[in-house]
């Protein structure tokens, strides 16, 4: 099984196509769309995690590229130092995916970094630094 995040870039001529479909039906992949930004007429982009298996996750990324679909991989993630982290809450504010929360009982920012698109909004947020981007 492989499972990747990654971003797919559509262009103003391939948006409206049934792409991200015939990666479920016919290239037997699952995907979760965690940001997107597709608009009539213009290039847009989708930030998937896509999963399947290996062979089948293979001939779907030869189908994107055929496709005119540029892929992206998403080839770090963000992390928090967990002692630096003051838990003032800026960083939900900008986090697109909901990765980033207040828990209202503890008052305290919880991150669910299986949610995390690493758009790194949150690290340009986060007053003491504690989010950061490593590769991996």
């Amino acid at each position: 099984m492989t499972s990747k995040k990654m971003v797919l870039h559509f262009s103003k001529d391939n948006w409206n196509k049934p792409i991200v479909y015939k990666l479920v039906k016919e290239y037997n992949l699952s995907f979760n769309i965690l940001k997107a930004n597709v608009l009539p007429k213009q290039d847009s982009f989708l930030v998937l995690e896509l999963s399947g298996p290996k062979a089948d996750f293979a001939r779907g990324m030869e189908y994107l590229s055929k496709s005119g679909v540029r892929i992206e991989p998403i080839e770090k993630e963000i992390i928090r130092e967990e002692p630096k982290c003051i838990h003032c809450g800026a960083c939900t504010a900008v986090c697109p995916t909901g990765s980033l929360a207040i828990n209202r009982k503890t008052m305290e920012v919880i991150f669910d970094s299986n949610k995390c698109s690493a758009c790194e909004l949150c690290i340009k947020a986060c007053p003491p630094r504690a989010m950061e981007s490593r590769i991996v």
